[in-house]
């Protein structure tokens, strides 16, 4: 017993016509004949009763009128649910931040590997602007430096980013292999506007203030790590930065500062208690991750963290 052969004759039982019923099935009559009679031998019973006047229901073509539409029914219903599974894809909204940071494009990496049906919408935002849009329910997973996050947000370490400073080739740092933050006093350092990255311009001042003195900030301030360096390469300016920030210009060189040693803590931001399957894929992956390229232990002796 086929489906087609079950449609065909709920058509005709509908219709009682063989004529009208194979036009609405688009096939030739003869074909709709042929598909009913063997549906009666594999059923070993008449279905129809059939002259030059009439087509009716046999007893035994009544009762499979019922079973086959439930049977249609239950296909169609099958089906639907098949089309919606294969479909509708699982989507998390991610933070990337400033987009020469390879944190979170490491981890949406390996996410795609390990999840490739997950659909993964970037947002470039900053750590205020996360903070909202998570706030909000239009983010599902952030990262930032999460000292200034709010209660209802929840964060975790994942990267602890060791922090440098960014000179241009012809600077006098820049054969050196090492910068003591105490050099940096007399330095214009440039920093982010307030409003798009205050955790980072606090980070910069606590160190410098660690050191002894207060950073002398440039005139002016950047949206973006690529436009600081940008005026790095082309100004007498410096810029502090993690060592992640690997997609800058070329004519800068990127120097670990030392004296203190410091780190830049990288954390995933969420919603409290938000227990997605998604958002939690995403967290799994970045731990992992973290785990296998030593994010969280970073070589040599930690001696400044600040958090």
């Amino acid at each position: 017993m086929e489906l087609r052969q079950l449609r065909y004759f709920v058509t005709l039982a509908e219709d009682l016509h063989f004529g009208h019923a194979a036009a609405r099935e688009h096939i030739v009559q003869s074909a709709l004949s042929q598909q009913i009679q063997r549906l009666e031998r594999e059923l070993g019973t008449a279905l129809v009763e059939r002259n030059t006047h009439h087509v009716r229901l046999t007893a035994a073509g009544q009762t499979l009128l019922v079973e086959a539409r439930q049977i249609l029914t239950h296909v169609e219903q099958a089906s639907a649910a098949t089309r919606t599974a294969t479909t509708t894809r699982s989507t998390v909204r991610v933070a990337v931040g400033d987009p020469s940071f390879d944190s979170m494009p490491q981890v949406l990496h390996a996410l795609g590997d390990d999840q490739p049906e997950l659909e993964v919408h970037e947002v470039e935002a900053s750590a205020p602007e996360q903070y909202r849009l998570l706030s909000d329910g239009r983010l599902d997973v952030g990262i930032a430096r999460a000292s200034q996050a709010p209660s209802s947000i929840a964060s975790e370490v994942v990267r602890l980013d060791p922090l440098g400073v960014l000179v241009a080739a012809q600077h006098q740092f820049a054969q050196q292999r090492s910068v003591p933050v105490a050099r940096l006093v007399d330095e214009a350092i440039v920093l982010a506007d307030d409003e798009r990255a205050p955790e980072f311009n606090q980070l910069v001042t606590e160190l410098c203030r660690t050191a002894g003195f207060t950073p002398k900030a440039y005139h002016g301030t950047v949206q973006s790590v690529r436009y600081a360096a940008e005026l790095v390469r082309s100004r007498d300016c410096v810029l502090c930065v993690p060592r992640s920030c690997g997609r800058v210009l070329r004519g800068v060189r990127w120097l670990p500062l030392v004296d203190p040693v410091t780190y830049f803590p990288w954390s995933l931001l969420w919603r409290s208690g938000d227990d997605a399957e998604s958002v939690q894929s995403v967290l799994r992956c970045a731990r992992a991750l973290s785990v296998r390229l030593g994010w969280t232990t970073p070589t040599g002796r930690l001696r400044h963290h600040i958090g």
